[in-house]
């Protein structure tokens, strides 16, 4: 009895591993950066550690990228699509978090304007000492959070 409740449990347990694994989704987003940079590859490297899919798409346009996502009046290296929003540069994923989950209506983009010292993909990020800025859709800045 003891070995066919072990097997049971061990079947029960697989079966609940398997449709965890199946309803799960990794979020997913595009960045857009200019060939060549390195620090763009390492925010999308961190974001990866962090559980997501990033698909890296090169433009030599970036200008373009930024006016077409609305995030010029923000703007940073690299430009990451999440659905429907936009993140500019080195936001740590705890801000994108936020976003996703809020989903404000009133935000186009969320943005690390320049490129912060300690940002995830510019050196050991230290969580805390990121401000990070909101974008609506008239490009009308105002703070997000520090992250």
């Amino acid at each position: 009895m003891k070995s066919t409740m072990t097997n049971r449990t061990r079947l029960f347990g697989a079966a609940l591993i398997a449709l965890s694994a199946t309803t799960w989704a990794a979020p997913q987003g595009t960045l857009y950066k200019s060939p060549g940079c390195g620090c763009c590859g390492e925010h999308a490297r961190y974001l990866e550690q962090q559980g997501w899919q990033i698909k890296q798409i090169e433009s030599n346009d970036m200008s373009a990228i930024k006016t077409r996502y609305g995030t010029a009046a923000a703007p940073s290296c690299h430009t990451l699509v999440v659905g429907k929003y936009a993140i500019e540069g080195h936001v740590p994923v705890t801000a994108i978090d936020k976003l996703m989950k809020q989903q404000p209506k009133n935000v186009r983009a969320i943005a690390a304007p320049g490129m912060p010292a300690n940002s995830p993909g510019m050196g050991p990020y230290t969580p805390g000492t990121i401000d990070v800025v909101a974008v609506d859709a008239a490009g009308k800045v105002k703070p997000w959070g520090k992250f």
